[in-house]
């Protein structure tokens, strides 16, 4: 299985450098957002088939909100939501271009090989 992940502040066009692992793995749950600086993240999971960096088919996209003050490292993250319309309202206009843009650039293969409902969801109209 091929899978990959993006890290978007917001209401940014453009990921972080770092994935939802990276960010979040070493945070305490949020017991009490009392005195917290929280940011909001969208986290978009792409899977499909394939090895690592060589993807032949995208299948299935989640995406989750998530909240993080980096400087108390505590956190909140969502449950992944896979339905169409969940995954098209929480997407920014330029979050889903970026993303389709990248899809076709790493694999035209794997973009093409996609269902239209697959390649609906970066639809930006």
């Amino acid at each position: 299985m091929w899978k990959k992940n993006f890290m978007f502040r917001a209401q940014e066009s453009k990921p972080l450098q770092e994935s939802e692992n990276e960010l979040f793995h070493d945070t305490e749950p949020a017991v009490d957002s009392a005195g917290m600086h929280l940011e909001k993240f969208i986290s978009v999971w792409v899977q499909g088939e394939g090895e690592d960096d060589a993807p032949k088919l995208f299948t299935n996209v989640y995406v989750r909100t998530a909240t993080l003050d980096a400087q108390k490292r505590a956190g909140f993250l969502q449950p992944l939501q896979g339905r169409s319309h969940q995954i098209k309202q929480m997407l920014t206009p330029g979050q889903k271009a970026f993303l389709k843009d990248w899809l076709i650039k790493t694999s035209p293969e794997a973009w093409n090989s996609a269902e239209d409902t697959f390649r609906s969801l970066f639809d930006t109209d």
